[in-house]
């Protein structure tokens, strides 16, 4: 019996990311094609990727940069929009783009004289603007969430880490039981 337990389970574990991955592909395509009226299932997906990716082009050009700035200070003036705006666009440039933000995966000991410790990435390096010179901000992810904290610690509180910071984050995200 403990062997058709174990099966079962080596199974559940194939199975379940598997399953959950082919359905956010699967709502990806119903949602996007929903909001279009294409005859061929899954056209609404192509085109929209393509637009994306249309978009990058045409805001990596030269000539349309000066464009995308206006705009981009436009939206990041405006109230309400501002706040979403300018959060979304930092998340996201964060993870992609030429300023990526977690390029610098870190352990921070909690408290001096404990080897406790904590895996972060230092967001700042400097913060004398703050009035908190000697110190580094790191931000600290939470396990199967995009969620976390920034915490402000003494930098002799900190140690590098040699390894990817995407191979860092992976680890983190899955509560440290991400594989290579």
């Amino acid at each position: 019996m403990k062997r058709l337990t174990k099966y079962f389970l080596n199974g559940l574990i194939f199975i379940v990311p598997l399953v959950a991955a082919i359905y956010v592909v699967y709502i990806i395509f119903i949602k996007i094609d929903s909001m279009f009226a294409f005859p061929v299932r899954g056209m609404g997906f192509v085109v929209t990727i393509t637009a994306i990716t249309l978009i990058g082009f045409i805001g990596s050009n030269f000539l349309t940069r000066k464009l995308m700035h206006l705009v981009d200070i436009m939206f990041s003036r405006l109230p309400f929009i501002k706040l979403v705006y300018t959060s979304v666009k930092d998340l996201i440039g964060a993870f992609v783009g030429d300023k990526k933000g977690f390029n610098e995966p870190v352990t921070v000991l909690l408290s001096p004289g404990s080897n406790i410790r904590m895996v972060g990435f230092v967001t700042r390096d400097d913060l004398e603007n703050l009035g908190l010179s000697g110190s580094v901000a790191v931000y600290l992810p939470q396990s199967y969430t995009f969620a976390g904290n920034l915490i402000i610690v003494p930098k002799e509180q900190v140690s590098p880490i040699d390894s990817m910071s995407s191979e860092v984050m992976k680890f983190v995200v899955s509560g440290g039981i991400a594989s290579k």
